[in-house]
């Protein structure tokens, strides 16, 4: 039986810098803040053993805006994994404030070994911890 994939929390911080002309923060960091929280997802989830010597390389990402976010906002990100696949996963990132989304990203990934930095499959083990699956989902 499938459970539902793990979710990480993550609080956003926001810095002036993030901030555009229009008072809100522009549509570029939130590509920034996908990149950190998927990666820290990842460490959180991930063996010691497998975090020392995998990397994260993004293939595709994909953010849809919904509401603009301003300085004082709090705002949190919320991560997991919906399907890994070889050596690819993709992961959804919703942006939160006070319950409400305000914007959501996919983006796919592919895993590389640290010293060869080519593309490594990823174990039904880590897999595993992704989708908190039996491994059923696995392609």
């Amino acid at each position: 039986m499938m459970r539902q994939a793990p979710e990480s929390r993550f609080p956003i911080t926001i810095v002036p810098e993030d901030i555009d002309e229009l008072d809100h923060v522009n549509n570029a960091v939130y590509l920034r803040w996908v990149q950190t929280v998927v990666v820290a997802h990842w460490e959180r989830l991930g063996s010691p053993e497998w975090t020392a010597s995998h990397l994260w390389v993004a293939l595709r990402h994909e953010i849809h805006y919904r509401s603009a976010v301003e300085m004082t906002d709090r705002v949190s990100a919320i991560v997991r994994v919906v399907t890994v696949k070889g050596v690819r996963a993709t992961f959804t990132t919703k942006f939160v404030r006070t319950g409400d989304l305000v914007a959501h990203a996919e983006s796919d990934w592919c895993c590389l070994d640290v010293l060869t930095r080519r593309p490594k499959r990823i174990s039904a083990d880590i897999a595993n911890r992704f989708l908190g699956s039996d491994g059923a989902a696995l392609a």
